[in-house]
């Protein structure tokens, strides 16, 4: 028994470092690799379940090597921030060296959930690598790095896609990835307020800062290029009605975010920042059901044609 104990206390540092307990991450990197899945499903049939599996465990693992990663690369920026100053690797609970072990599992687990899919997928996979490991170091270096988070949390909508067909439909996909690229920009720029003084304080930068007094009509524009590029792709994708009223429910979520949020007020960007869940879902389903009414619709032509011929 105390031995268990000691094994469950030991693995706790690594829980934190990983924010097991603030699942929202993973979540907002899990949702654009789903609606490439469910894009990708033959008319009237659901998404791949098993890939849809396959994407949530690969969503946990790398969203907690990328926790990693940034973790070892800020420590000594959070044993200067109260609010961070407590993290595994800030405080001392895991050194750095524990760290880089910790992350070679992840990544080599990773790297096996990669090798399930087929070879394309496997190649675009990999290339994503880069944006995963270079993304903490881009607050120091640029005034974008959501722009970065972006192009990496993303990758998903053109992965999915291609595990399920093998192909890469850059009609499909390429905007499905510009709309989720705009709405990081919109949500990751809401939780930048949290942090903008403690970013001053450490010389870091972020849109939050970048875009000033103007914030709320920079991310207007983002939210109307997330909604229009999801429109592009579901029209390029021969989606139906449910995905075009969907977008509606989309867009009011978006502009609720963006127009009712409190910038100045850390616990309400919080509150907008985590309800992106429920946005990245409305997609997800409105894509489902768009898909499955294809069959319906074919259906309905298929009994229109055979009255016609009948009556003739």
């Amino acid at each position: 028994k105390q031995w268990y104990q000691r094994r469950v206390r030991g693995m706790i540092p690594y829980l934190r470092l990983i924010r097991i307990d603030r699942p929202i991450g993973t979540w907002l990197l899990f949702w654009p690799g789903c609606w490439s899945i469910a894009i990708a499903a033959q008319a009237g049939g659901l998404p791949n379940l098993a890939l849809l599996a396959t994407f949530g465990i690969g969503s946990i693992v790398m969203r907690g090597a990328g926790c990693t990663i940034n973790d070892m690369a800020d420590s000594e920026f959070d044993k200067k921030v109260e609010r961070t100053r407590t993290r595994p690797l800030a405080s001392g609970l895991i050194t750095h060296k524990q760290a880089i072990r910790f992350l070679a599992i992840q990544l080599s687990i990773g790297l096996c959930i990669l090798l399930s899919l087929n070879v394309p997928s496997i190649l675009l996979g990999a290339s994503s690598l880069f944006f995963v490991v270079t993304y903490p170091f881009m607050k120091r270096i640029t005034w974008y790095p959501q722009a970065f988070l972006g192009l990496t949390f993303n990758w998903g909508a053109l992965l999915g896609y291609t595990a399920v067909t093998g192909d890469f439909n850059l009609p499909v996909v390429l905007p499905l990835y510009v709309a989720g690229f705009c709405w990081t920009m919109v949500y990751d720029t809401i939780y930048a307020h949290m942090d903008k003084k403690d970013d001053i304080f450490l010389g870091v930068r972020s849109t939050a800062l970048k875009f000033g007094q103007y914030n709320k009509p920079i991310l207007s524009l983002f939210a109307i290029g997330t909604i229009s590029f999801l429109a592009l792709s579901g029209f390029n994708a021969h989606q139906t009605l449910p995905f075009y009223l969907s977008l509606v429910v989309e867009s009011a979520h978006l502009f609720w975010q963006v127009f009712t949020v409190n910038l100045e007020n850390g616990s309400d960007s919080m509150k907008k920042f985590v309800s992106n869940k429920v946005f990245g879902a409305i997609v997800f389903f409105g894509i489902v059901l768009s898909t499955l009414f294809k069959l319906k619709n074919s259906k309905s032509n298929n009994s229109d044609s055979s009255s016609n011929s009948s009556y003739i």
